[in-house]
């Protein structure tokens, strides 16, 4: 593969520059003083891309772009073609590209295409490997995010990076999976693996600077359930919070697409980062250690959100 652009250092290319992830793999790389440019084309269109790779000449790609729909998953549902042409089609196209320019792309995917079942009980402890076909496909956006990743395992230069449930430090941030939790009046109480962004960003940098290939859970090891997370809650930040549960069947009246949970195995990322923390312990360290460090800020700010 391409190794510099006439350096020694790496030069990253980021898709998805408004995104989410996007934007906070600008903050890390930003931070690593690292060389990296913004992309601006549409993943679809394929003379943008190219244009875009041949105006920066980067030894790294990373693919942050695609459509998870607002306010959730569900838009998916009545918006198939623009879910397609981002997730499938925009994915390809980018890595295809990518593969006849002898380019590594990092893809942040979605381990939300597996779910428990009598092969994979809950509370098991027996997580889906990377080899692991996905038996998820109850929400439209799972269903296209199955086919890509099935697709790009044909490509030898794509790192595929399963991102489950992710977590970041603020707690009023609306796509945080903390907040999301925080602002339901009910929550199923399911173990799951989860992806505690400002642990796991930095070694997908480095995933990708090792040229790492194939499939890889992107999780901390272990699972955690809603009422765990709720409970440390409630302990670092704000010992008045309640909340209740409700089942699966229940929770099925007010969603449209059914929900994947599951439980990922870890054996290859700790492989490559032996320093990986469990779950629960990434959430104290990045989580609520330092959200209950400006407890009162904190609090304020997550009542606020939540109108009271």
């Amino acid at each position: 593969m391409a190794e510099t652009n006439g350096t020694h250092e790496p030069v990253f290319l980021i898709f998805g520059k408004s995104g989410w992830i996007g934007g906070l793999l600008q903050e890390e790389l930003k931070k690593q003083g690292a060389t990296y440019h913004l992309a601006d084309a549409r993943l679809e269109d394929r003379a943008a891309v190219i244009a875009e790779i041949e105006k920066y000449k980067p030894t790294h790609v990373l693919n942050a772009a695609g459509v998870t729909g607002r306010p959730n998953v569900d838009w998916c549902e009545t918006h198939k073609q623009e879910t397609i042409r981002a997730n499938l089609i925009g994915c390809l196209t980018l890595a295809d590209v990518c593969a006849q320019r002898d380019l590594h792309m990092t893809y942040y995917g979605t381990g939300c295409i597996f779910h428990y079942d009598e092969d994979f009980p809950v509370d098991s402890g027996k997580g889906f490997k990377e080899s692991d076909k996905p038996n998820f496909t109850g929400s439209y956006y799972s269903y296209t995010k199955a086919i890509v990743e099935s697709l790009l395992k044909e490509y030898p230069n794509v790192l595929t990076l399963r991102v489950r449930m992710p977590i970041v430090p603020d707690l009023t941030y609306p796509r945080n999976f903390i907040t999301k939790i925080i602002k339901y009046d009910k929550v199923i109480n399911i173990p799951n693996s989860m992806t505690v962004l400002p642990e796991l960003l930095p070694m997908s940098i480095e995933m990708a600077k090792r040229k790492l290939t194939g499939i890889m859970n992107f999780t901390n090891p272990g699972a955690i359930s809603h009422n765990e997370i709720l409970q440390l809650y409630k302990d670092y930040i704000d010992p008045e919070f309640t909340w209740s549960n409700f089942t699966v069947e229940e929770q099925a009246k007010v969603i449209v697409a059914p929900r994947s949970n599951n439980l990922l195995d870890t054996d290859r990322i700790k492989g490559e980062f032996p320093e990986l923390l469990g779950i629960k312990e990434s959430l104290i360290k990045y989580v609520f250690e330092p959200a209950a460090a400006k407890k009162e800020e904190t609090l304020k700010a997550v009542r606020e959100m939540r109108g009271r």
